[in-house]
């Protein structure tokens, strides 16, 4: 178990100029070498699928467009005008999430004395991953309130609706932050160590047909879950009062 909860450094960065704060070096481990192979093939996949667009759309081009223009149409009623600058950011985040929660399935698996030069965990397993993204959303949050209210009208907030909610609305910002991050960390953990339990007991077949749920279905619900409450939680704070 604690094999399967280890993460893993892969190699460590010295850099002169930073060895007072970082005497040990920049630890890159197993969490930061899957995020940036997800980053990759992300960006490998925009620049693959927006190469030789056409007036006229056909294939994936398509399917492309309606997605995008489904994004932008949902930005819209949830943004309004501020639909342009949260488009960008609501589907690069689910896209991100949907890639990291599912990249595990494509791990190897150990089996009749075959043993993985290496295994594929997902990112958001660890809460060093989960708890970032819960912050982006939580600042861009507090950004959004000062726009919509003005910096008094924000502070006077806090005291709404009566004096004494000043410290359960200071503590709303932390619950979020600690919500957003927990349920996906738990879930996906969860979700990584049922998977490589089911792959200890029955290495063939079986994994397959459990990984369509904990990697595919589970990974999907849980990068919309987050995509849909940071979306709820931003277009909240835009409304002005």
């Amino acid at each position: 178990m604690e094999e399967i909860l280890d993460i893993k450094t892969i190699f460590v960065i010295h850099l002169p100029f930073l060895r007072d704060i970082f005497p040990k070096g920049i630890l890159i481990t197993e969490t930061v070498v899957v995020s940036w192979a997800v980053m990759a093939i992300l960006i490998v996949l925009a620049l693959v699928l927006t190469k030789n667009l056409q007036r006229i759309p056909k294939g994936v081009q398509t399917i492309l467009e309606t997605v995008v223009e489904f994004l932008n149409n949902f930005s819209k009623n949830q943004f309004g005008k501020f639909a342009g600058i949260f488009a960008p950011y609501i589907g690069t985040l689910f896209l991100f999430l949907l890639f990291a929660n599912i990249i595990g399935a494509l791990s190897p698996v150990e089996a009749f004395g075959f043993k993985p030069l290496f295994i594929i965990k997902p990112p958001t397993r660890d809460i060093n991953v989960a708890a970032p993204l819960a912050l982006i959303t939580i600042l861009l949050v507090l950004i959004c309130n000062i726009q919509a209210k003005g910096f008094f009208g924000w502070l006077k907030h806090f005291l709404r609706p009566v004096g004494f909610m000043l410290p359960f609305n200071i503590m709303e910002y932390g619950v979020r932050l600690l919500s957003l991050s927990l349920r996906l960390f738990g879930n996906m953990l969860g979700g990584f160590i049922l998977m490589q339990l089911i792959e200890m007991l029955f290495p063939v077949a079986v994994p397959m047909l459990f990984s369509l749920y904990f990697d595919f279905f589970d990974g999907f619900i849980q990068a919309a879950i987050f995509t849909f409450l940071s979306v709820l939680y931003i277009s909240e704070a835009l409304e002005k009062e």
